[in-house]
């Protein structure tokens, strides 16, 4: 310390230090502190001690401060310990989000499907829960074809635009379809309801459906579909395929009687029995020449059918059923007034139709042929339809339930590239549900007519969502001995008997009284389709 107080007081030493080395020194460490006390008068009067003095002290508390903090490390190994560390931490972080991120499952893009419908049935609740693969979820856009609008492109695919009416509240939305289910038709000649444009722009853009664009076009020309039909009734044969004969006119001037009245006039392109009249004889001919040339469309005639019932053959991917239609009302349109429909057995001879018909255009994923039975015993087929079908009938949600499994194997095929393993293997038809153990009617109904028309015996086949065991077939002794004893009964004896034998042969009351309905509709029909 001794050396130290010399040393400080050599003025050449002092010199010798850098410049500001000893103004260091002099300035304060920190803020004064507030506690201290102020100085006093007589303090203030002293005189300052001499510069080596008060650089002593000033050295000397240095001196003191260094020695009482502890030894800090030397300033690079800090440095480097400091930055391990953080490295470190960081890849620590880095691998548990790793972690985290391969344990969650992988959150992707639902698929957009567009449904092409009238607001009447909710297909949305049909998907709902339903994914693709596991992994996909299905986000459903239902709109009517006068609801979108759309732009293609060769790269961007395809944009529907949307203006939807839901609850009185216009929503507008654009999106991105990657399948389509149409369920309407595309084409009509009633104003305003031509669509062929967007049929156009979804298959521009490339989006996959059910049916096939390719078909949906071709339909929407009624002609050029039965133009199709006519192959087939080449091919097969007119005992397999009995397709009604149709002539067709371009226009109203190649329009000449023909040799035989009645005929049905269908005008131009429309649906439900719209643009259909019955000519009775040449005179009405003429004059529907006459509303043709107005119209400027093509016609065609075909020979009028005498009809004793309707017969629809539907097919919805690999599911079958049959229907019969019977007129009530007296109007020659079954589709027309009052009429009893009634599922019938699937055959042979209607699989046949059906699956002939769902072999054009590249394949119809959905598909139903209308047939008429005529009075004199034969099957004239009129007209197959597309996906835009109505479904009918007591099995219209199964059916629906069959589209939308259907709709999501299809777009597994077109978006992942396989087929979903739910899908059973091989035809499916659907039987009409009776009773069990009742008799059978006595009376002559439809069911014993030849050439295929349809009879309610059991099939072979029968589709697992039945969720009812047809009733086991009488003998053929009684059948035969029924059958014969029919044609001296007339209607009325006919469904007095029938009543009264059905109660008498039932076990139970709730068999005889579902057997009784049946037979008594069955009778019912019969009276009023001759």
């Amino acid at each position: 310390m001794n050396y130290l107080r010399r040393r400080l007081s050599d003025s050449s030493f002092v010199a010798n230090l850098p410049n500001g080395y000893m103004m260091d020194f002099q300035r304060p460490s920190g803020p004064p502190s507030s506690t201290s006390s102020p100085a006093s008068p007589a303090t203030e009067r002293r005189q300052p001690p001499s510069q080596p003095a008060q650089l002593a002290q000033v050295a000397k508390a240095a001196q003191a401060a260094q020695a009482a903090q502890p030894q800090a490390p030397p300033a690079g190994a800090g440095s480097f310990l400091s930055s391990f560390s953080s490295v470190v931490k960081t890849a620590q972080i880095a691998s548990a989000v790793q972690a985290k991120a391969a344990a969650a499952p992988a959150v992707r893009k639902p698929k957009v499907l567009l449904v092409i419908d009238d607001a009447h049935t909710d297909w949305a609740k049909y998907f709902r829960g339903r994914k693709l693969n596991g992994e996909y979820e299905i986000r459903v856009e239902q709109a009517e074809f006068s609801e979108i609008n759309l732009a293609a492109n060769v790269n961007n695919g395809c944009t529907v635009d949307m203006q939807v009416t839901r609850g009185g509240t216009k929503v507008v939305r654009s999106v991105k379809p990657d399948f389509v289910l149409i369920r309407q038709h595309a084409f009509s000649m009633t104003p305003g309801e031509d669509f062929r444009s967007l049929v156009i722009g979804l298959q521009y853009g490339g989006v996959a459906s059910i049916n096939s664009l390719h078909s949906i076009y071709n339909f929407c020309s009624k002609p050029w579909v039965f133009s199709h039909m006519i192959k087939l009734y080449h091919a097969l044969g007119p005992e397999k395929f009995p397709l009604n004969e149709q002539t067709f006119f371009p226009n109203h001037t190649q329009m000449l009687p023909t040799p035989a009245f009645p005929v049905v006039v269908k005008m131009g392109h429309a649906h439900a029995g719209m643009g259909k009249i019955k000519v009775e004889n040449p005179n009405d001919f003429q004059d529907i020449t006459s509303v043709v040339a107005l119209a400027k469309t093509y016609a065609t005639a075909e020979p009028f059918v005498e009809s004793k019932y309707d017969i629809r053959i539907q097919k919805i991917g690999s599911n079958y059923k049959a229907y019969m239609r019977t007129s009530i009302s007296g109007n020659w349109k079954a589709n027309t007034g009052s009429a009893m429909l009634e599922q019938i057995a699937m055959t042979d001879r209607y699989r046949l139709w059906v699956d002939s018909c769902a072999e054009m255009f590249g394949g119809l994923d959905i598909c139903a042929v209308k047939a008429v039975h005529g009075k004199d015993g034969k099957d004239y087929i009129i007209e197959v339809m597309d996906s835009s079908m109505p479904l009918i009938g007591e099995h219209a949600e199964e059916d629906k339930q069959l589209i939308t499994d259907l709709v999501l194997n299809k777009m597994a095929f077109a978006l992942l590239g396989h087929h979903l393993p739910s899908t059973p293997p091989g035809p499916q038809t659907s039987q009409p549900r009776r009773a069990q153990g009742g008799p059978r009617s006595a009376s002559g109904s439809p069911s014993q007519s030849a050439h295929g028309s349809p009879q309610r015996a059991r099939s072979a086949t029968t589709s697992p969502s039945q969720a009812f065991q047809p009733g086991p077939i009488p003998a053929s002794g009684s059948t035969g001995a029924s059958q014969k004893q029919a044609p001296q009964l007339n209607k009325s004896q006919s469904l007095t008997n029938t009543f009264t034998e059905t109660l008498r042969g039932n076990p139970t009351d709730d068999e005889a009284k579902a057997e009784t309905i049946r037979s008594l509709r069955q009778s019912f029909a019969s009276l009023f389709s001759d």
